[in-house]
């Protein structure tokens, strides 16, 4: 039988006097997932996830989380969530185990501590005192904190800022391990590798609004498809500049290297080659590769940012 959706937004606004910060969200969340909200600072995240948590009403639409109005923040609402801030303030003078045993004890029901020591990869360190942990240990701790009551959904705020590459993708080991606890997870972060390691659908926002949403292979194939890069020999830019294959291929020239974006590398390839055979030139340093999240991502936003200035 087909789950519920997580979290379903209608129509999402919120204004802050004159100021609009989300306009008109739609967006739907399914059971299980781990979902990836990005954007630049000011898009409308922090609001949208506040308003999902029960921090903030909106100003107009609607909002289901586990079937709940968030905003009318019920004591059984606050028991089915799990929230990770950037930095959670905790005793450190308590061992790893206290805190979250004491943590434990404002829930009904409750994961086994144990359980969740192990789940974040703390076991070992159960009876060191929080102020001892590193920064990675202590941010697996924020985890705990937020798994210990059970939730059903973990909304997780920049889990891996300030760590080093391999805090980082031990980090998202630990996230990736909470899909066996069927815990559905709402995710912000800037690192795009990041979101595409770890989400299973991503929303994009910028201005209140989302601008693109689902898998990354969606998304690549909808705005950017893959990416063929090379160097040639100035005297022959104008005649890369004639080039286009498609309608919606982009080429443009980034210091001394040709990118161009297309939908259609095979062909693109084959006809680029076939120019510069007829001409008589080397395409220098040929790389052909898959979009990656982050070039899509930058893609979606300066699409946005010109269709917004042409307005």
């Amino acid at each position: 039988m087909t789950m519920p959706p997580a979290i379903t937004i209608q129509n999402l606004h919120k204004k802050y006097g004159s100021t609009e910060a989300l306009r008109g969200i739609d967006l739907e969340i399914q059971t299980g997932e781990i979902f990836a909200l990005l954007g630049p600072n000011g898009a409308g995240k922090t609001t949208t996830i506040e308003i999902l948590e029960g921090h903030r009403a909106p100003t107009s639409g609607t909002v289901s989380v586990l079937g709940f109005d968030p905003s009318h923040g019920a004591g059984e609402f606050k028991d089915r969530i799990g929230i990770v801030l950037q930095e959670t303030t905790v005793d450190g003078y308590l061992t790893v185990r206290e805190t979250v045993d004491l943590f434990a004890s404002y829930y009904s029901q409750p994961r086994n501590t144990d359980e969740i020591l192990e789940l974040v990869g703390l076991e070992s360190q159960k009876a060191s005192p929080a102020r001892k942990l590193s920064g990675g240990q202590k941010r697996r701790l924020d985890v705990a904190i937020g798994l210990i009551g059970n939730p059903e959904i973990l909304f997780l705020d920049e889990p891996t800022t300030g760590f080093d590459p391999q805090a980082r993708r031990a980090a998202w080991e630990m996230v990736r391990r909470l899909e066996k606890l069927g815990c559905t997870v709402v995710l912000t972060t800037h690192y795009m590798e990041e979101a595409e390691f770890l989400a299973t659908r991503i929303a994009i926002m910028a201005d209140g609004q989302i601008i693109a949403a689902g898998t990354t292979s969606d998304l690549r194939r909808k705005y950017t498809g893959s990416q063929i890069s090379f160097q040639t020999e100035k005297k022959f830019n104008s005649i890369i500049n004639e080039f286009q294959i498609v309608s919606d291929d982009s080429l443009e020239l980034l210091d001394d290297t040709f990118v161009l974006r297309t939908s259609d590398p095979t062909a693109a390839l084959h006809y680029l080659t076939t120019v510069a055979k007829n001409n008589d030139f080397q395409l220098n340093n040929l790389v052909v590769r898959q979009a990656t999240l982050e070039d899509i991502y930058l893609s979606i936003l300066d699409t946005h940012q010109r269709n917004q200035r042409a307005l």
